[in-house]
């Protein structure tokens, strides 16, 4: 009986096999992502996949053969294309050589730029260097592709530089409730992770497994609220679909994970600032941090194109965690006033987001949204009453308009806009910095940077693009405003100067995407006017606003090549 039930699990494994793969199209792939995006938006792939719970799976999803050349164009021109991809136990196995990527950056005044995985916020020279093989056999599959960082990290001038006593104490006092220090240390910085590896079992259209990879939740594209790839990938389980999941009403998608959060260990300032008080900052528990959550959408079946999702996220300290509830709190009420919280010594934090997308096929576009937050209402009556407490919110909308008598050609428009800081309801009762924490003193980070919104905390964002693009080519331009942290601001900055100083960046990039053959390349040339850098007050006095010393520009680069086998 053994014998036979043995068998039939052999048999099962080889058929699954030859139809299943596990391969992901890692978080932030520079050309692809995008490039996947827009050939659903154009009506060439799979209407029911949402984008919203990432990384995706394209040779499940939509079909294609290889996920690193879905237009075949490499393969074509490879002289690797018989040996990128080894056959093994009659073809029911297979080894695959991933990518080879290189990514830099480069910053010449002061840190800019998010959503670049493992990389950190520095001044000068920075570059990330990633590959690896994917390994497939029967339902299981390993997927190596670690990363190793290198940066300059040169010393810039920071927030201490010229701040008196009592604004660096609040400095202080308003960072620790998060690890995002200003400055990774002192020197070179060099880091090598597991990067986009993941060990999963595939059945169906469901896997599960050990990843470090990046996640990316909701619609957004230079933003989402719960996760992105802002920060490192951490060390998780997960429980995901691979593809659409089909029903009488529509079809589903969701994600499942349980991971290991890591301190950076690295103070918000460099203590050689001139001032460092302890007892401003408090004291950090340096224990590990356990963060549990769930994405899934729906795509009603009535009406093609609509994506709604739900994310929810759970966070506290490895050491206060004792039951199975604590480990899985999933079903823990929204309304603290049926949650059983009151009282509880319990430390955890939590935050919640609904999102939706709509694409339209026929006209080429879609519009998205994702309405997020991090302090639950009591009970309906306190939501009633103060609906915008603790929010966040994302909005934003894509449109690709065919060019006239140029086949495969058109021009690209992206918008979107993130606001991340607290409404006025902050004067009747502060929520404090969207990703922080009075109790679980880090924050949501991990490493030292937020795991949400790259734009961080009290951040706000408005960014449009207009872009040529055909195929995996692209050529635009883009524009931003970035406000810094309008909570902190807010809080103390605005209060101890009676002033109207924001630190406000205006950014104009040029950046463009090609392939040729079986390379990829990315590239972005960005210059930053940065108005009130780190709220300066130098030579500012009541009767002025514009006060140009208190200005600086900078200038940001990003150059990429993977080579595709």
């Amino acid at each position: 009986m053994l014998r036979k039930i043995c068998i039939l699990l052999f048999n099962f494994s080889i058929f699954f096999a030859c139809i299943l793969r596990a391969q992901s199209l890692p978080v932030g792939s520079a050309v692809l992502e995008d490039y996947y995006r827009r050939r659903q938006l154009l009506g060439e792939l799979n209407p029911e996949v949402s984008f919203s719970v990432r990384p995706l799976f394209p040779i499940t999803s939509f079909k294609v053969d290889n996920v690193f050349d879905p237009d075949g164009t490499s393969d074509a021109n490879s002289h690797f294309r018989n040996s990128s991809k080894l056959l093994f136990a009659k073809g029911t196995g297979e080894i695959q050589i991933l990518p080879l990527s290189w990514q830099q950056q480069f910053n010449s005044h002061h840190p800019y730029g998010w959503n670049d995985g493992a990389m950190i916020p520095a001044r000068g020279y920075q570059t990330m260097g990633s590959g690896g093989v994917f390994v497939k056999f029967g339902l299981l599959s390993i997927q190596l592709r670690p990363e190793f960082v290198y940066a300059q990290n040169k010393r810039f001038e920071g927030f201490g530089l010229g701040k008196n006593d009592e604004e660096i104490s609040k400095y202080y006092e308003f960072q620790s409730k998060i690890d995002a220090p200003e400055q990774f240390g002192s020197g070179a910085y060099n880091k090598f992770n597991w990067g986009q590896s993941s060990v999963r079992l595939t059945i169906g259209m469901a896997s599960f497994g050990l990843s470090n990879e990046n996640i990316w939740w909701g619609p957004g594209k230079r933003n989402s609220i719960i996760m992105s790839n802002n920060a490192a990938g951490f060390k998780h389980l997960t429980l995901n679909t691979v593809r659409p999941v089909k029903t009488i009403i529509g079809s589903f998608e969701g994600q499942i994970i349980a991971g290991k959060l890591e301190n950076s260990g690295i103070d918000p300032l460099l203590t050689n600032e001139g001032f460092f008080d302890r007892a401003t900052y408090g004291q950090q528990n340096s224990d590990w941090r356990y963060l549990t959550g769930f994405n899934i959408n729906y795509q009603p079946k009535w009406v093609p194109g609509l994506f709604l999702g739900f994310t929810r996220d759970f966070m506290s300290y490895h050491k206060d965690m004792n039951s199975w509830g604590d480990y899985f709190p999933f079903f823990t009420p929204v309304q603290k006033a049926k949650s059983g919280i009151e009282g509880d010594p319990f430390v955890r934090d939590q935050r919640i987001a609904l999102y939706g997308r709509w694409i339209f096929q026929k006209a080429h576009a879609e519009i998205y949204f994702e309405y997020g937050l991090n302090d639950n209402s009591y009970n309906f009556r306190d939501f009633a009453g103060s609906p915008d407490h603790a929010r966040a919110y994302i909005v934003g909308f894509s449109k690709l308009v065919p060019l006239s008598g140029r086949k495969g050609e058109f021009i690209q428009v992206n918008a979107e806009i993130t606001q991340m800081s607290q409404t006025v309801d902050r004067l009747v009762r502060g929520a404090g910095g969207f990703y922080q924490h009075g109790e679980v003193k880090q924050g949501y980070t991990n490493l030292g940077e937020v795991l949400g919104a790259g734009i961080g905390s009290g951040g706000n964002l408005q960014s449009i693009e207009m872009s040529w693009v055909k195929g995996l080519k692209k050529i635009g331009l883009g524009f931003e405003r970035y406000e810094h942290n309008a909570d902190f601001y807010d809080s103390f900055i605005g209060e101890l100067n009676k002033n109207n100083r924001r630190w406000v960046d205006f950014a104009l990039a040029a950046q463009g995407e090609w392939k040729y053959k079986n390379l990829l390349f990315n590239m972005k040339l960005q210059g930053i006017k940065s108005l009130n850098y780190q709220w300066r007050m130098k030579n500012y006095t009541t009767d002025k606003y514009y006060v140009p010393h208190n200005d600086v520009f900078n200038f940001h680069a990003e150059l990429g090549t993977v080579f595709v086998f």
